[in-house]
């Protein structure tokens, strides 16, 4: 019990033996005992219609000093206040810092409450998406960009990734959208305007398959005299047989690298409203091992493990461009004897494909470049075995083409594994397919 409830008790006794001597005088002590109590709780419910009033106006109302228990309570009231206040002072302090840093961003910046409406936003906001204060602050974001891009990625809920969608005001600006989700129900909306960056990809994709297009008359040209000059070559052109053959070699090299510069080419440009054909992938699969039998020539093992009417929603070519450059990879960077394994199979998540070889292998360092153009862990065995430093770069785009995500694992010196994983929604499954046996080579 604290010294100022034991104050209280001490007045309340105090004042109810006053009022029994006091009736006592009149001969109506219990009269008197009423009396005394009573004025001691007018007294505290005068402290408490101080107190009420202070709540509803705290500025214009002063708290006395009474002491005892009140006294506690009102002091106890006036700190807490005060650490409200230095709290305040402090988060003020911190969201004018914020929305300062904010400002500063070329990148708009757009806080969203629970129900998605509009609390704040920077400059570049309001540049970038046609804001207007104060009159958007609480309309929902989905009601002012109305693009179904947006509104599909705002409604999913699903914020890994974002989503690039035309600016509500100028349809000729690409904006990139990301949701940043924090606090309690809270978003942040980070807008970027990407016009530039997509310009620049359409004019460097337009000169790669340009200047490919342009490269490929002059080589078959020179191809077709190194033809002729090879047939030619144990005449006169006798002493020249060696370095025409050599000439035949990079210009077929050079055929293949052109010829991957325009499929890259054709993957990025806009085509995904192309047809989507059910595949039959075990066939494409069966095919594809065959042809890399026939360049191996018997120096590999291969090991199929293909599951029968697992077929694919996609585009044939693309598809069969996935197949050809992981099995050829894994030939070329497997020694003689190696064994390479082909698995083709379908479960609850999806479809997946995967190519694992007993090869040289590949570094940690060496994992994150691999889909680069040109990019080559061994560069003077790919050159030498014919590689354009494309095919993995073929890969990645022909992947995403079918919102499929490649996984790459590898050990220098065991080998390494590639697996292709394809969404559920492409999947279809052929009816009566029986299970061919498993193939060993």
């Amino acid at each position: 019990m604290t010294p100022a409830l034991q104050q209280e008790i001490f007045k309340a006794g105090l004042r109810g033996l006053l009022g029994l001597l006091i009736g006592g005088l009149f001969g109506h002590w219990l009269l008197g005992v009423g009396m005394g109590l009573a004025l001691y709780l007018l007294m505290h419910l005068r402290y408490l219609a101080v107190l009420r009033n202070w709540f509803s106006a705290p500025k214009l109302v002063e708290l006395p000093e009474p002491g005892g228990i009140w006294g506690e309570v009102y002091e106890s009231l006036l700190n807490l206040q005060k650490r409200n206040r230095k709290r305040k002072k402090r988060l003020a302090a911190i969201v004018s810092e914020f929305q300062a840093s904010t400002e500063a961003l070329p990148d708009g910046a757009v806080v969203l409450g629970e129900r998605g409406e509009i609390v704040w936003f920077n400059t570049a906001g309001r540049t970038l998406l046609g804001l207007r204060s104060p009159q958007d602050f609480g309309q929902r974001i989905a009601n002012l960009v109305r693009h179904p891009a947006f509104t599909a990625y705002f409604t999913s809920g699903d914020y890994g990734s974002e989503v690039e969608a035309p600016s509500p005001i100028n349809t000729a600006v690409l904006l990139s959208y990301r949701i940043i989700p924090y606090g309690s129900g809270q978003r942040l909306l980070v807008v970027r305007d990407i016009s530039d960056s997509r310009r620049l990809d359409t004019i460097r994709r337009d000169f790669v398959a340009n200047a490919s297009h342009e490269l490929r008359t002059p080589l078959t040209v020179l191809r077709g005299y190194l033809d002729m000059m090879s047939a030619d070559a144990s005449g006169p052109l006798k002493p020249w047989r060696a370095p025409i053959v050599e000439m035949r070699a990079q210009a077929q090299r050079m055929e293949a690298l052109i010829a991957d510069l325009l499929k890259l080419a054709r993957l990025e440009a806009d085509g995904q409203q192309a047809r989507l054909d059910v595949l039959d992938v075990p066939a494409m699969l069966t095919r594809a091992v065959e042809d890399a039998k026939a360049v191996s020539q018997g120096q590999h093992c291969f090991e199929s493990d293909i599951a029968p009417g697992v077929q694919l929603l996609g585009r044939d070519v693309e598809v069969q461009s996935i197949f050809t450059n992981l099995i050829a990879n894994a030939g070329q960077y497997t020694p003689a004897g190696g064994v390479i394994r082909v698995r083709w199979w379908a479960d609850t998540e999806g479809a997946h494909f995967n190519v694992a070889d007993t090869g040289i292998g590949i570094s940690d360092k060496d994992l994150p470049r691999l889909t680069e153009r040109f990019y080559r862990v061994d560069v003077g065995r790919s050159r030498a075995s014919g590689g354009t430093g494309l095919g993995l770069s073929i890969v990645k785009h022909a992947l995403e083409r079918h919102e499929g995500r490649m996984k790459i694992e590898s050990e220098v010196g065991v080998g390494s594994t590639f697996t292709c994983n394809f969404p559920l929604h492409r999947v279809q499954m052929a009816v009566a397919a029986v299970a061919p046996p498993t193939a060993l080579v």
